[in-house]
This record gives C-alpha cells, sequence and structure tokens, in this order.
C-alpha cells in the first residue's frame, strides 16, 4: 500500500471531512480521484466533492467497500448505527479505518467491530484544509507497522501529528480543536480595534492573523516557551506591557481558561 495507490473514503462530508480532504488534494497528498464520500444528503454531496473532483457515494457500504483508508466522519452520537452496517466491510488487513468522531476512542470501537478491524482515533482541526492543522491521535491504535506509516504520511503533509493518551484526548481536542474559534475570536477583536483606529478592514485583518500564524510558527521553531516570546516585545515602561497589563485586568488569561473548562467539564 502506497498513497499514490490509495482510495480514502469519508463517511460523512461535512466541514471537517471537507477540509481534511482539500487539504489532501491541495498539499498533493492524494489526487482527487483519489477521494470518495457519502452524506445524508446526495445532491449537496455531489457539488462539495466536485470542487476537488472527488466520487460521491450513495451509502457507508459503499465507501467501506471502495476505500482503502475508512474515515469515520460523521456526528458522534451516529458511529455506532453506521458501524453495525459496515463491520464485515471493515475487517480486513489490506483496510484501516480513521475516526474523527469526538469523544470516540479505540477500547470503544473495539467492542463494537470484528477482532481483525484496524483504528486509529483522531481529533483534527479545520486549519489542515490549508496545510497548517493538528491533528490529535490516541497513542495507542491497531494499526500494523506499515499502516501506521501510511497514516503518518497522509496526515504529517497537512498537519502537526500530536499522540496523546487516550485520558488525554478531550482536553487536546479542545486547545487543538476547539482553538480555532478561539483564535479567530482574537483576530476579529483585535482587527475590530485596528479599524477603531483607521485602519482597513482587510488591511486590519491580514494584519491581525498574519501576527497570529507568525508568532505561532516562531514558537513551533523555537521552542521557546510563550512567556519568553511575550517578554522579548515587553520593553520596560514600554506600550506593549501597558497592553498587557489592561488584558490581565480584565481576565484575558482567565476567560480562556474557563473556555476550556467549559468543553472539558461537560
Amino acid at each position: 500500500m502506497d498513497l499514490a495507490s490509495l482510495t480514502i473514503g469519508f463517511i460523512g462530508y461535512g466541514n471537517m471531512a471537507q477540509a481534511m480532504a482539500e487539504g489532501f488534494v491541495d498539499q498533493g497528498v492524494v489526487k482527487g480521484g483519489q477521494i470518495v464520500a457519502c452524506a445524508g444528503h446526495f445532491d449537496k454531496l455531489s457539488k462539495t466533492t466536485a470542487k476537488i473532483g472527488a466520487k460521491p457515494l450513495h451509502s457507508a457500504t459503499e465507501v467501506a467497500v471502495a476505500a482503502d483508508v475508512v474515515i469515520i466522519a460523521v456526528k458522534p452520537y451516529l458511529v455506532e448505527s453506521i458501524l453495525k452496517d459496515i463491520k464485515t466491510e471493515l475487517a480486513h488487513d489490506d483496510k484501516f479505518v480513521v475516526s474523527i468522531a469526538s469523544g470516540w476512542n479505540l477500547e470503544r470501537y473495539q467492542s463494537l467491530l470484528l477482532p481483525e478491524t484496524h483504528v486509529v482515533c483522531t481529533i483534527p482541526n479545520t486549519p489542515v484544509a490549508v496545510g497548517q492543522g493538528v491533528v490529535i491521535a490516541e497513542s495507542k491504535d491497531s494499526l500494523s507497522d506499515g499502516q501506521r506509516r501510511i497514516f503518518e504520511d497522509l496526515i504529517t503533509p497537512v498537519a502537526l501529528l500530536e499522540r496523546v493518551e487516550t485520558a488525554q484526548m478531550s482536553v487536546a481536542s479542545v486547545v487543538a480543536g476547539c482553538g480555532p474559534a478561539y483564535a479567530a475570536m482574537f483576530i476579529e477583536a483585535l482587527a475590530d480595534a485596528g479599524v477603531k483606529y483607521g485602519l482597513t478592514r482587510q488591511s486590519s485583518y491580514r494584519l491581525a492573523a498574519k501576527m497570529v500564524q507568525g508568532t505561532g510558527a516562531l514558537q513551533v521553531a523555537t521552542g521557546l516557551i510563550p512567556a519568553a516570546i511575550k517578554d522579548a516585545v515587553c520593553s520596560p515602561g514600554g506600550t506593549t506591557i501597558k497592553g498587557v497589563a489592561a488584558l490581565e485586568q480584565h481576565g484575558f488569561r482567565g476567560s480562556i481558561f474557563s473556555a476550556v473548562d467549559a468543553v472539558v467539564g461537560e
């Protein structure tokens, strides 16, 4: 099995599945014709798959039969009912399952699937669409060594692949999976402040977004703790430290903790 001969199948083709498929094609991991998908509304599916040249199929069974890598991308409450219909088709050594369903882990899949089924559980985030994503993967899986290499070859061109223990999947998925929403809100707020003082809307968006992108890239490239990056910008008595103080006075860090607590505590 190699990437050039793979067929990737999505069962469910919502926003996250589309982001992954677009990332795979745009980053040259696979061609659009190597992707098949099914979803609840075939007419809509036909339009969304056409964007990348993927093939729409009518059922989960068709996807499970056609694909070498089957990505379970339906809403979490639908996973069990979907698996009942396709567990025989998934139980092949030349096939493996990638779950992107929140709240599902290897143990839960193994309780429903046939013993010979190969599964890895993940949570991706939407920046995979532009090759700048994060994919959280449960540290244990039932892939063979060869399948694990294929999985890594598939994911690493579009995302940082971060393996975590089962117990940490939930909080890791909040940091990386919900984080884009929080980051987008910060970009929007910072850009709004720029507009308040005369920047054009588009210029302000570009400056704020590129700043966030660059700061993240700096941290990843250097390994510096975020405090060191912050301190490097905060001259004694300078303008930046005054802004930092204002953020602290308004509970900036505490609000982030609260946002994570609200999701992890569900």
